[in-house]
């Protein structure tokens, strides 16, 4: 199974929930769910600082990387969103945010303590979605 998360420029909420999915599903023992991320309009950026840090302080990865463009749906993967409005720009194929726990408004250019309840929000989003998984096949 391939989740793949959905923002704008792939260099806060996307990248930030597919790290937090990886740190979780493997503390949950779900080695069959492959998480990555991508923004629609992604430039090759390096993941805001911001986002690096509230990733760290919470313990997850906040290494650098460089954001990637959304370039078509792979028809197995499940896309999930961060809000709504890129779920309809997606199309029917694809879930959100909002469908989980909450949309999560993007913190891009604002301070650490914005990036650190974003962080929690998208850990609550990434907990519903992880409970949703195991329900599905039977290991909850």
């Amino acid at each position: 199974m391939e989740i793949v998360f959905v923002c704008t420029g792939n260099t806060c909420r996307s990248v930030m929930a597919e790290r937090i999915a990886k740190k979780m599903a493997k503390e949950r023992k779900m080695e069959l769910v492959k998480f990555s991320s991508c923004g629609v309009d992604a430039r090759r950026e390096n993941i805001a600082k911001n986002a690096q840090i509230a990733l760290k302080e919470y313990g997850y990865d906040g290494r650098d990387r460089k954001s990637v463009k959304l370039k078509k749906l792979k028809p197995s993967a499940i896309y999930v969103a961060v809000n709504s409005a890129l779920k309809k720009f997606l199309g029917k194929n694809c879930i959100s945010f909002a469908d989980l726990y909450g949309d999560v408004v993007d913190p891009y250019g604002q301070g650490e303590d914005v990036y650190k309840i974003t962080a929690r929000l998208i850990e609550k989003n990434v907990e519903v979605l992880l409970d949703k998984i195991e329900k599905m096949r039977g290991e909850k």
